[in-house]
């Protein structure tokens, strides 16, 4: 019995669309990672860029469990000594929301040049409306 290996002709990608109005944070981006890594295919390969395209709309209302939104923290570092600067959930919500499921997603993705690629292939959108209607993403419920 032999393995077989897919070619990067034969993969096919999807586009998923996923509302992440009252969802909680780490279990949407365990499932988005999954769909960006390819894991959710029959002929999974590990070295491979096999994955789908995911539309994330509503960030801004992504839901946090305990006291998350107050006690956990961001840490950016400018490379300088004494540059590191400290956010917590409830600031990065009100600037930037869609940098609170990057990192989540982020973080569960490979930490090389495949898991950067990967992260290309996640868009993320504060309303409800987004520009990628024209690929007709399927709608997915967690």
């Amino acid at each position: 019995m032999e393995t077989t290996s897919i070619r990067a002709e034969q993969i096919k990608r999807d586009w998923y669309l996923v509302d992440a109005e009252d969802q909680t944070l780490g279990r949407l981006a365990s499932k988005v990672a999954q769909i960006l890594r390819g894991k959710n295919k029959v002929y999974f390969t590990p070295h491979m860029d096999m994955g789908d395209f995911v539309v994330v709309i509503n960030a801004k209302k992504i839901k946090v469990t305990g006291n998350k939104e107050t006690n956990k923290t961001y840490f950016r570092h400018s490379g300088y000594p004494g540059g590191i600067k400290e956010f917590n959930l409830q600031k990065i919500r009100q600037q930037q929301p869609e940098k609170i499921i990057i990192n989540a997603v982020k973080g569960m993705l490979p930490h090389n040049r495949l898991g950067r690629k990967l992260l290309k292939h996640l868009k993320i959108y504060n309303a409800t409306t987004h520009p990628h209607s024209a690929q007709q993403p399927k709608t997915i419920t967690l």
